[in-house]
Protein backbone atom coordinates (compact mmCIF):
# COMPACT_ATOMS: atom_id res chain seq x y z
CA UNK A 1 0.00 0.00 0.00
CA UNK A 2 2.83 2.42 0.89
CA UNK A 3 4.68 1.48 -2.36
CA UNK A 4 1.42 2.42 -4.75
CA UNK A 5 0.61 5.55 -2.71
CA UNK A 6 4.48 6.28 -3.10
CA UNK A 7 3.88 6.26 -7.27
CA UNK A 8 0.77 7.69 -7.03
CA UNK A 9 2.40 10.53 -5.64
CA UNK A 10 5.12 10.68 -7.83
CA UNK A 11 2.82 10.54 -11.07
CA UNK A 12 0.76 13.23 -9.73
CA UNK A 13 3.81 15.40 -9.26
CA UNK A 14 4.97 14.55 -12.49
CA UNK A 15 1.39 15.91 -13.95
CA UNK A 16 1.11 18.51 -12.16
CA UNK A 17 4.88 19.90 -12.97
CA UNK A 18 4.04 18.70 -16.61
CA UNK A 19 0.53 20.81 -16.53
CA UNK A 20 2.94 24.46 -15.10
CA UNK A 21 5.61 23.82 -17.94
CA UNK A 22 2.88 23.64 -20.35
CA UNK A 23 1.13 26.81 -19.05
CA UNK A 24 4.33 28.14 -18.91
CA UNK A 25 4.83 27.75 -22.25
CA UNK A 26 1.79 29.15 -23.60
CA UNK A 27 2.25 32.66 -21.90
CA UNK A 28 6.04 32.61 -23.18
CA UNK A 29 4.48 32.12 -26.66
CA UNK A 30 1.53 34.63 -26.09
CA UNK A 31 4.47 37.35 -25.23
CA UNK A 32 6.83 36.51 -27.78
CA UNK A 33 4.34 36.76 -30.42
CA UNK A 34 4.85 40.32 -31.16
CA UNK A 35 8.44 40.17 -31.07
CA UNK A 36 8.15 37.02 -33.90
CA UNK A 37 5.51 39.35 -35.23
CA UNK A 38 7.89 42.46 -35.83
CA UNK A 39 10.97 40.28 -37.11
CA UNK A 40 8.92 38.13 -39.52
CA UNK A 41 7.50 41.05 -41.39
CA UNK A 42 10.61 43.40 -41.39
CA UNK A 43 12.04 41.11 -43.81
CA UNK A 44 9.02 40.78 -46.30
CA UNK A 45 7.97 42.59 -49.02
CA UNK A 46 5.01 45.04 -48.45
CA UNK A 47 2.94 42.90 -50.65
CA UNK A 48 3.13 39.70 -48.58
CA UNK A 49 1.85 41.81 -45.06
CA UNK A 50 -1.19 43.79 -46.84
CA UNK A 51 -2.37 39.95 -49.08
CA UNK A 52 -3.19 38.79 -45.43
CA UNK A 53 0.06 36.76 -44.46
CA UNK A 54 1.31 38.59 -41.60
CA UNK A 55 2.17 35.66 -39.29
CA UNK A 56 2.87 33.34 -42.12
CA UNK A 57 7.25 32.70 -42.28
CA UNK A 58 8.14 35.10 -45.32
CA UNK A 59 8.40 33.45 -49.15
CA UNK A 60 10.59 35.99 -50.26
CA UNK A 61 13.24 37.34 -48.04
CA UNK A 62 14.16 40.71 -48.27
CA UNK A 63 16.36 43.34 -45.71
CA UNK A 64 15.54 46.39 -47.93
CA UNK A 65 12.87 47.70 -45.06
CA UNK A 66 15.90 47.41 -42.41
CA UNK A 67 17.88 49.55 -45.09
CA UNK A 68 14.83 51.85 -45.71
CA UNK A 69 14.80 52.49 -41.60
CA UNK A 70 18.39 52.82 -41.25
CA UNK A 71 18.55 55.41 -44.37
CA UNK A 72 19.10 59.15 -44.17
CA UNK A 73 17.59 59.78 -47.66
CA UNK A 74 16.35 63.54 -47.57
CA UNK A 75 12.71 63.97 -47.50
CA UNK A 76 12.58 68.65 -47.92
CA UNK A 77 14.74 69.17 -45.26
CA UNK A 78 14.98 66.36 -42.16
CA UNK A 79 16.40 62.47 -42.75
CA UNK A 80 13.88 59.87 -42.30
CA UNK A 81 15.75 57.31 -41.67
CA UNK A 82 17.00 56.24 -37.92
CA UNK A 83 20.82 56.54 -38.45
CA UNK A 84 21.72 60.27 -37.56
CA UNK A 85 19.22 59.72 -34.71
CA UNK A 86 21.03 56.49 -33.05
CA UNK A 87 24.13 58.46 -32.89
CA UNK A 88 21.77 60.92 -31.20
CA UNK A 89 20.59 58.92 -28.70
CA UNK A 90 24.46 57.25 -28.15
CA UNK A 91 25.57 61.12 -27.28
CA UNK A 92 22.72 61.52 -24.97
CA UNK A 93 22.40 58.41 -23.16
CA UNK A 94 26.19 57.59 -22.48
CA UNK A 95 27.17 60.97 -20.67
CA UNK A 96 23.76 60.70 -18.78
CA UNK A 97 24.08 57.06 -17.57
CA UNK A 98 28.37 57.75 -16.19
CA UNK A 99 26.96 61.12 -14.46
CA UNK A 100 23.74 59.96 -12.62
CA UNK A 101 25.74 56.64 -11.49
CA UNK A 102 28.62 58.37 -10.37
CA UNK A 103 26.85 61.12 -8.85
CA UNK A 104 24.60 58.18 -7.52
CA UNK A 105 27.16 56.32 -5.97
CA UNK A 106 28.87 59.38 -4.25
CA UNK A 107 25.29 60.64 -2.51
CA UNK A 108 25.15 57.25 -1.62
CA UNK A 109 28.28 57.38 0.16
CA UNK A 110 28.11 60.17 1.62
CA UNK A 111 24.23 59.77 3.05
CA UNK A 112 25.32 56.18 4.68
CA UNK A 113 29.16 56.91 5.61
CA UNK A 114 29.44 60.06 6.45
CA UNK A 115 25.98 61.15 7.79
CA UNK A 116 25.34 64.54 9.16
CA UNK A 117 21.89 66.08 10.81
CA UNK A 118 19.58 66.12 8.41
CA UNK A 119 20.45 62.97 6.36
CA UNK A 120 17.45 61.24 6.66
CA UNK A 121 15.55 63.91 5.20
CA UNK A 122 17.30 64.63 2.24
CA UNK A 123 16.96 61.20 1.14
CA UNK A 124 13.58 61.15 1.91
CA UNK A 125 13.15 64.11 -0.53
CA UNK A 126 15.55 62.63 -3.05
CA UNK A 127 13.53 59.36 -2.44
CA UNK A 128 10.42 61.41 -3.41
CA UNK A 129 11.70 62.69 -6.61
CA UNK A 130 11.41 58.77 -7.80
CA UNK A 131 7.47 59.19 -7.77
CA UNK A 132 7.28 62.54 -9.58
CA UNK A 133 5.49 62.16 -12.53
CA UNK A 134 7.39 63.19 -15.98
CA UNK A 135 4.22 65.42 -16.80
CA UNK A 136 4.94 67.45 -13.67
CA UNK A 137 8.72 68.72 -14.62
CA UNK A 138 7.98 69.45 -18.28
CA UNK A 139 7.21 72.88 -17.84
CA UNK A 140 9.46 74.15 -15.20
CA UNK A 141 12.18 71.93 -16.78
CA UNK A 142 11.59 73.97 -20.19
CA UNK A 143 11.78 77.01 -18.25
CA UNK A 144 15.53 76.13 -16.91
CA UNK A 145 16.28 74.66 -20.10
CA UNK A 146 15.53 77.89 -21.62
CA UNK A 147 17.67 79.99 -18.94
CA UNK A 148 20.52 77.70 -19.39
CA UNK A 149 20.63 78.42 -23.53
CA UNK A 150 20.31 74.27 -23.75
CA UNK A 151 17.23 73.86 -25.36
CA UNK A 152 16.65 71.98 -28.14
CA UNK A 153 19.97 70.60 -27.83
CA UNK A 154 21.90 66.67 -26.50
CA UNK A 155 23.25 68.60 -24.21
CA UNK A 156 19.93 70.06 -22.60
CA UNK A 157 18.50 66.30 -22.55
CA UNK A 158 21.45 65.24 -21.05
CA UNK A 159 20.86 67.38 -18.29
CA UNK A 160 17.12 66.50 -17.82
CA UNK A 161 17.37 62.94 -17.51
CA UNK A 162 20.54 63.16 -15.03
CA UNK A 163 18.24 65.23 -12.47
CA UNK A 164 15.18 62.81 -13.22
CA UNK A 165 17.50 59.27 -12.63
CA UNK A 166 19.57 60.75 -9.96
CA UNK A 167 16.92 60.15 -7.18
CA UNK A 168 17.00 56.37 -8.39
CA UNK A 169 20.44 56.03 -8.73
CA UNK A 170 20.98 57.46 -4.72
CA UNK A 171 18.44 54.94 -4.03
CA UNK A 172 20.16 51.86 -5.22
CA UNK A 173 23.88 53.03 -4.03
CA UNK A 174 22.61 54.10 -0.70
CA UNK A 175 20.88 50.69 0.12
CA UNK A 176 23.85 48.85 -1.33
CA UNK A 177 26.40 50.80 1.20
CA UNK A 178 23.96 50.88 4.00
CA UNK A 179 25.30 46.88 4.09
CA UNK A 180 28.74 47.51 4.04
CA UNK A 181 30.60 47.48 6.85
CA UNK A 182 31.15 51.07 8.40
CA UNK A 183 34.22 49.42 10.27
CA UNK A 184 36.24 49.52 6.92
CA UNK A 185 35.77 53.10 6.76
CA UNK A 186 36.64 54.31 10.10
CA UNK A 187 39.59 52.13 9.73
CA UNK A 188 40.80 54.01 6.83
CA UNK A 189 40.11 57.14 8.40
CA UNK A 190 42.57 56.21 11.24
CA UNK A 191 45.32 55.32 8.76
CA UNK A 192 44.80 58.94 7.02
CA UNK A 193 42.77 58.00 4.06
CA UNK A 194 40.54 60.91 3.17
CA UNK A 195 37.04 60.92 1.38
CA UNK A 196 37.70 60.02 -2.06
CA UNK A 197 40.77 57.53 -1.24
CA UNK A 198 37.71 55.77 0.64
CA UNK A 199 35.61 55.71 -2.30
CA UNK A 200 37.90 54.81 -4.87
CA UNK A 201 40.13 52.59 -3.18
CA UNK A 202 37.54 50.44 -1.00
CA UNK A 203 33.67 51.18 -1.68
CA UNK A 204 34.12 51.69 -5.56
CA UNK A 205 35.78 48.26 -6.09
CA UNK A 206 33.19 46.37 -4.28
CA UNK A 207 30.34 48.41 -5.92
CA UNK A 208 30.43 46.22 -9.36
CA UNK A 209 26.61 44.77 -8.86
CA UNK A 210 24.85 47.74 -7.94
CA UNK A 211 26.70 49.71 -10.56
CA UNK A 212 25.55 47.02 -13.47
CA UNK A 213 21.57 47.74 -11.71
CA UNK A 214 21.72 51.02 -12.08
CA UNK A 215 23.67 51.34 -15.59
CA UNK A 216 21.27 48.96 -16.76
CA UNK A 217 18.07 51.23 -15.34
CA UNK A 218 19.24 54.47 -16.60
CA UNK A 219 20.04 53.17 -19.91
CA UNK A 220 16.82 51.49 -20.29
CA UNK A 221 14.76 54.67 -18.97
CA UNK A 222 16.98 57.20 -21.52
CA UNK A 223 16.91 55.19 -24.06
CA UNK A 224 12.93 54.51 -24.38
CA UNK A 225 12.41 58.14 -23.13
CA UNK A 226 9.60 59.77 -25.62
CA UNK A 227 8.20 62.28 -23.93
CA UNK A 228 11.77 64.36 -22.97
CA UNK A 229 12.94 63.51 -26.41
CA UNK A 230 9.78 65.11 -27.95
CA UNK A 231 9.50 67.94 -25.71
CA UNK A 232 12.95 69.06 -25.04
CA UNK A 233 14.63 68.48 -28.55
CA UNK A 234 13.75 69.20 -31.92
CA UNK A 235 14.99 68.71 -35.94
CA UNK A 236 17.85 66.72 -36.41
CA UNK A 237 19.03 66.79 -32.49
CA UNK A 238 15.98 64.79 -31.45
CA UNK A 239 16.51 60.98 -29.82
CA UNK A 240 15.64 57.68 -32.02
CA UNK A 241 12.68 57.16 -29.89
CA UNK A 242 11.37 60.34 -31.37
CA UNK A 243 12.58 59.94 -34.48
CA UNK A 244 11.03 56.08 -35.11
CA UNK A 245 7.59 58.31 -34.15
CA UNK A 246 8.10 60.42 -37.15
CA UNK A 247 9.12 57.54 -39.27
CA UNK A 248 5.43 55.95 -39.25
CA UNK A 249 4.00 59.36 -39.07
CA UNK A 250 6.23 60.43 -42.70
CA UNK A 251 4.39 57.24 -44.52
CA UNK A 252 1.74 58.51 -46.82
CA UNK A 253 -0.62 56.31 -49.09
CA UNK A 254 0.41 52.80 -47.88
CA UNK A 255 1.65 52.18 -44.80
CA UNK A 256 4.99 50.50 -45.00
CA UNK A 257 4.66 48.33 -42.43
CA UNK A 258 8.01 46.29 -42.54
CA UNK A 259 9.84 49.69 -42.33
CA UNK A 260 8.25 50.70 -39.19
CA UNK A 261 9.00 46.86 -37.86
CA UNK A 262 12.35 47.12 -38.55
CA UNK A 263 12.52 50.67 -37.42
CA UNK A 264 11.35 49.37 -34.27
CA UNK A 265 13.56 46.53 -33.88
CA UNK A 266 16.52 48.79 -34.78
CA UNK A 267 15.05 51.15 -31.86
CA UNK A 268 15.16 48.44 -29.56
CA UNK A 269 18.34 47.01 -30.23
CA UNK A 270 20.37 48.27 -27.84
CA UNK A 271 18.44 47.84 -24.68
CA UNK A 272 17.98 44.58 -25.70
CA UNK A 273 21.76 43.74 -26.13
CA UNK A 274 22.34 45.29 -22.94
CA UNK A 275 20.43 42.71 -21.01
CA UNK A 276 21.52 40.02 -23.03
CA UNK A 277 25.29 40.92 -21.73
CA UNK A 278 24.43 42.34 -18.14
CA UNK A 279 21.30 40.86 -17.08
CA UNK A 280 21.81 38.35 -15.09
CA UNK A 281 23.78 40.62 -12.56
CA UNK A 282 20.62 42.56 -12.72
CA UNK A 283 18.93 40.80 -9.82
CA UNK A 284 22.06 39.55 -8.14
CA UNK A 285 23.07 43.51 -7.85
CA UNK A 286 19.12 43.92 -6.41
CA UNK A 287 19.70 41.32 -3.95
CA UNK A 288 22.77 42.52 -2.79
CA UNK A 289 21.48 45.68 -1.92
CA UNK A 290 18.41 44.16 -0.06
CA UNK A 291 19.54 42.93 3.13
CA UNK A 292 19.80 46.70 5.17
CA UNK A 293 18.63 49.58 4.72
Amino acid sequence: MAVASSDTAIRTGRFTRTLIYVVLLLFVLFYILPLYIMIVNSVKPLSEITGGGMMSLPSAFTIEPWAKAWSTAQVGVEPTGLRPYFWNSISMVVPAVAISTVLGALNGYILTKWRFRGDTILFGLMLFSCFIPFQIVLIPMAAILGVLGLSGTTAGLVLVHVVYGVGFSTLYFRNYYAAFPTELVRAAQIDGAGFFQIFWRILLPSSGPIIVVCVIWQFTNIWNDFLFGASFASGNGAPMTVALNNLVQSSTGVKEYNVHFAGAILAAMPTLLVYIVAGRYFVRGLMAGSVKG
